[in-house]
């Protein structure tokens, strides 16, 4: 067979090759396509059953007289549209749990984050020595089961407690700590801190590690103190982490509900009373449209500071 005839074979047959390829190169998208969609089925499952649903009755309750009355007749009540928001958002009750929540997160968040990442920088390079044994006591409160630890709480800083003892044993005055509104706080936001802590420092410590020695050792050639390689190194590399650290801090301080229920049931006078103990509240005394109501708000809240900060704290390139 001539050379000519031979290229004039392979040109022809060229299309075909290619458009196998491009089928069985389908099919394998398609197939990757379909594993894809099984592994995700049981996900995509458990959300719509336990978030997607229940968001939506919450929000389609929010708009009716539902009371607790009700429930056996969830179609039987009456559409009332915003009129449970504008209730809530004039209730004395809800405006101080609103305020109580976000006091929380303005003490709690920064000092949370400012002892986890002090921690954190002491374990990575300051202490040599029993290293993971202070690592896993730092993270000990995280894991403690938050029912013992408050119970641990209200007998340490009772009025005959541990810590008035030892307050008076130095001649220092012995608050009411869970009896007065001011030191009520100061303990609801000391044991908030004292159980986020350690992940604040878990997270931080994870970003210091992934930060290259390799700068370090250059900046420190070049001159560089530890202060400035902190301000010009370390917190700039550390902007991801920072971003996710406090964004988990804030969605998790906006619905704090463990600390006040269990230290003071949001007590003395619902100074320690949070948004999600409120909504809490409601729902037990039976006034379904309004806990609905306030726990959409409540989400919205979430989603609005959630966004706010990742616009300002997302990485700069």
């Amino acid at each position: 067979m001539s050379t000519t005839a031979t290229r004039a074979l392979t040109t022809a047959e060229a299309p075909a090759r290619r458009l196998r390829g491009s089928r069985r190169s389908h099919e394998g998208t398609r197939a990757e396509a379909a594993a894809a969609w099984v592994f995700l089925t049981p996900f995509l499952v458990l959300f719509a059953l336990f978030t997607a649903i229940p968001t939506v009755l919450a929000v389609g309750a929010s708009m009716t007289d539902m009371t607790a009355r009700d429930i056996r007749d969830p179609l039987g009540v009456n559409f009332t549209g915003l009129d449970a928001f504008a209730r809530i958002l004039g209730n004395p009750a809800f405006q101080s749990a609103f305020l109580n929540t976000i006091m929380f997160v303005a003490l709690c968040v920064p000092l949370s984050m400012g002892l986890g990442f002090a921690l954190a920088l002491m374990l990575n390079r300051g202490i040599r020595r029993l290293r993971t044994f202070f690592r896993a006591a730092a993270y000990v409160p995280v894991i403690t089961n938050i029912v013992a630890a408050a119970v641990i709480w209200q007998y340490a800083f009772s009025i005959s407690g541990p810590m008035n003892n030892a307050l008076g044993g130095l001649g220092l005055p012995q608050p009411n700590w869970l009896g007065e509104p001011g030191w009520a706080i100061t303990t609801v936001v000391m044991m908030g801190v004292w159980r986020t802590t350690g992940t604040c420092m878990i997270l931080f410590l994870a970003g210091l590690q992934a930060v290259p020695e390799e700068i370090y050792e250059a900046a420190s050639t070049d001159g560089a103190g530890r202060w400035r390689m902190l301000w010009s190194i370390t917190l700039p590399l550390l902007r991801p982490t920072t971003l996710l650290v406090t964004v988990l801090q804030t969605v998790s301080f906006l619905n704090i509900f463990e600390e006040p229920y269990l230290l003071t049931r949001g007590g003395p006078l619902g100074s320690t009373k949070s948004m999600a103990l409120w909504v809490y509240e409601q729902f037990g005394f039976g006034n379904i449209s309004a806990s609905m109501a306030g726990s959409v708000l409540l989400l919205l809240l979430v989603g609005i500071v959630a966004i706010i900060q990742f616009r300002m704290l997302r990485p700069k390139h």
